[in-house]
């Protein structure tokens, strides 16, 4: 399994040493004869920028939606390849990383969570996204309605509800929450999905800054947990 080696930063994004490339997408108009914007998103699960970001997403895409239809894919990225599977405490995991600052930190992201409407929550356990992966890219093959439905509830339960990323019961749960089906028996074989997971990784995460990391119409990119009012702009510049 290939799995791109990052740096963790916890600031306004989170960075990892590369160039950034531009990712290019052909834009075209929608059957209801508005403009369509493609909105390409990497993120990893246990990033709590792309769920802020996300939510600021929401919120101009839901301003924006009698000028525009909105297409939108969600790619991997990851953030330590090596966590583990069974997972570790959220706050000793912190502590390690960040030492000194770790209080600081979280002072600061609960403000954040708070300005979106979010309680964040440092209980359990944080570690190996992959299966969130494996079911996001899964959830996407029955629609991207469901896939972004399903990063929602990852989001939530993982961010504000103290559940493990990498609980397959919360995964399932999650899963049949926004309808997603077989999801049970696609993540019994371990390998299913990887090789996707890895070509997407390649394709539209391995040389950007950071996550999250916007892709908009192929044109625009953005990092960071924006907020709303750049949103807007950005999909006014792209449908030009």
């Amino acid at each position: 399994m290939r799995l791109v080696s990052v740096q963790k930063c916890f600031s306004f994004v989170f960075q990892k040493d590369s160039k950034t490339r531009s990712i290019m997408a052909q834009s075209s108009g929608s059957n209801t004869g508005k403009k369509l914007i493609r909105i390409d998103v990497s993120s990893d699960s246990v990033c709590p920028w792309c769920f802020v970001g996300k939510r600021n997403l929401d919120k101009a895409i839901a301003q924006a939606k009698d000028q525009f239809d909105f297409e939108i894919k969600w790619h991997p990225f990851f953030l330590d390849p090596s966590a583990p599977k069974e997972g570790v405490s959220k706050r000793e995991y912190y502590e390690k990383k960040f030492g000194s600052r770790t209080q600081g930190i979280l002072a600061r992201m609960t403000e954040i969570f708070r300005n979106v409407g979010l309680e964040y929550d440092m209980s359990g356990l944080t570690g190996n996204t992959l299966d969130s992966h494996r079911l996001i890219y899964f959830a996407g093959k029955q629609g991207l309605d469901k896939q972004h439905a399903l990063v929602e509830e990852l989001y939530l339960g993982y961010f504000t509800q103290g559940k493990y990323i990498g609980d397959r019961e919360f995964l399932l749960e999650s899963a049949r929450k926004v309808g997603v089906e077989g999801a049970a028996e696609f993540l019994e074989n371990p390998n299913n999905g990887v090789k996707e997971v890895n070509e997407d990784l390649e394709k539209y995460s391995a040389n950007i800054s950071g996550v999250p990391n916007y892709v908009i119409n192929g044109k625009q990119q953005l990092s960071g947990g924006q907020p709303p009012e750049v949103f807007l702009r950005a999909f006014q510049v792209a449908a030009k």
